[in-house]
């Protein structure tokens, strides 16, 4: 039991009391869900690093401060829809440069369903290419936006976020902070598969082998972050941060 800010009391779920729909029952029966090797198509368009291969459809949104241009685009060898992001790296700053590396190593490292996953990385003269698999309901904030403008379900939500949380999850459990929850970071793809992107924003709590309690590393983040962002965050001071802070962006996004 406990005590809310507003003094009220607030009753605890105990198993007895939850129902065969809870959240709860919902996550204990789910069935474990690993990471898979690209198919044989996947890894076509994989190893193909020939700009001539892809044949750009039409622009599906921008990001990273607007310096990368999201376009869906076909794998003419074989037919395979991607998505292809665009960026000017002369008119990234080195943070940035330093971010964009970051997230093309990560997507690479990390293997779980729930994360996205970056099929191929070239640059053609001095524009960056990131080739990943098409998800077809786009980011969770274009399906909101798009096709339910009076709120989602709760249903709805709660899938979606489970999918985010699992992604988040295996983030945490190998030591890196998020820093980036937001709606537009979870992509949904064509069969209902949720992924957590934005990972151009993460930082690890691992250094020299050791697993740190709380990190102190504060970039210039964009203004379109910021409200989804924690205050211990946000207030930039001695205490630092660790990976609680990317809850309370769940929340926010919830």
């Amino acid at each position: 039991d406990c005590f809310c800010a507003s003094r009220t009391r607030v009753e605890s779920l105990r198993p007895e009391k939850q129902s065969e729909t809870s959240v709860h029952q919902y996550l204990v029966d789910e069935p474990a869900i690993s990471w898979s090797p690209p198919s044989a198509r996947a890894k076509e368009v994989i190893c193909s690093t020939d700009v001539s291969h892809y044949e750009l459809q039409v622009e599906i949104g921008r990001g990273f401060d607007n310096l990368t241009s999201v376009h869906l685009a076909r794998h003419t060898p074989t037919g395979t829809l991607v998505t292809i992001k665009i960026t000017n790296l002369e008119n990234c700053t080195g943070e940035r440069l330093k971010a964009l590396q970051r997230a093309v190593i990560l997507s690479h490292f990390f293997q779980h369903p729930n994360i996205t996953t970056y099929w191929t990385v070239f640059t053609v003269g001095s524009w960056l290419w990131v080739i990943s698999p098409f998800m077809a309901y786009g980011s969770a904030s274009q399906l909101l936006r798009t096709y339910f403008p009076d709120g989602m379900s709760e249903t709805l939500i709660r899938n979606i976020l489970f999918g985010a949380v699992r992604g988040l999850s295996y983030l945490h459990q190998n030591g890196w902070i998020h820093r980036s929850f937001k709606a537009s970071h979870i992509l949904i793809s064509g069969d209902g598969l949720v992924t957590l992107s934005g990972l151009s924003h993460l930082h690890s709590l691992v250094k020299h082998g050791q697993r740190h309690r709380a990190v102190f590393d504060f970039p210039q983040f964009s203004t379109s972050v910021q409200p989804w962002l924690s205050p211990e965050l946000l207030r930039q001071d001695l205490h630092g941060y660790n990976v609680k802070s990317d809850i309370y962006s769940v929340g926010i996004t919830a």
